[in-house]
């Protein structure tokens, strides 16, 4: 599969406005910030969309799937408290992005994907641009309980529930965070567990996020 990249693409003062813009609607982590101006979005999108590709807007992937917006991928990468060499869980790798983004931070990241183009796309993608991750194609409600425990989950789909297997596959101190609620929007789920059997759970504000969609969802 051949890759049109374009090292000159004028876009560092598209993604330091992007930064200052995210800074203002409330991103306060000052390495979640610098890691979002660094990661070049426009790579894992169609090149139709390039021109706007630091826009804090979604944009369609195919296999009806979205690149989630900047915000939310801050958002969401804020909640997880990334430490370097963190065990870290991804339900959904989409295009890639905010798995990389998760890289940057430090994780280690086991990412799983059910669509086998976005799969195949992002398992080559994503080595060319110098990132390595564990991929697995598959059903990512059910997570990846051959790789358990991880210090963190992400799911970057809405769920109708928080599945309780994800609870099982976290470390103890672990946090998962999850979008929940139905399919027309979601509330940002925060999940600590605090020991074997008892978990600490705090809703915060809505968004928009496709079907999570498997066993343990839609």
């Amino acid at each position: 599969m051949a890759f049109k990249f374009i090292d000159n693409y004028r876009e560092k003062g598209a993604r330091k406005k992007l930064v200052e813009e995210l800074r203002k609607r409330g991103i306060a982590d000052e390495k979640v910030l610098a890691v979002i101006g660094k990661v070049k979005r426009h790579y894992f999108f169609d090149e139709t969309f390039w021109a706007q590709a630091y826009l804090d807007k979604a944009f369609p992937i195919g296999e009806g799937q979205t690149i989630s917006n900047p915000y939310t991928v801050a958002y969401q990468s804020e909640l997880l408290h990334i430490k370097k060499g963190d065990k870290v869980l991804e339900i959904g790798t989409g295009c890639g992005y905010q798995t990389c983004v998760l890289i940057e931070l430090g994780a280690d990241v086991y990412t799983i994907e059910r669509q086998e183009k976005l799969y195949q796309r992002t398992i080559q993608v994503l080595p060319h641009l110098g990132y390595k991750a564990h991929f697995f194609l598959g059903d990512g409600s059910k997570g990846i309980a051959e790789h358990a425990p991880y210090d963190k989950i992400i799911v970057t789909a809405g769920a109708p529930m928080v599945p309780q297997i994800l609870l099982r596959q976290l470390k103890i101190g672990g946090i998962l965070v999850i979008p929940v609620g139905d399919e027309k929007e979601q509330k940002m789920v925060t999940v600590i567990r605090i020991n074997e059997n008892d978990f600490e759970k705090i809703v915060l504000d809505t968004f928009r996020f496709v079907p999570l969609l498997g066993d343990q969802a839609w």
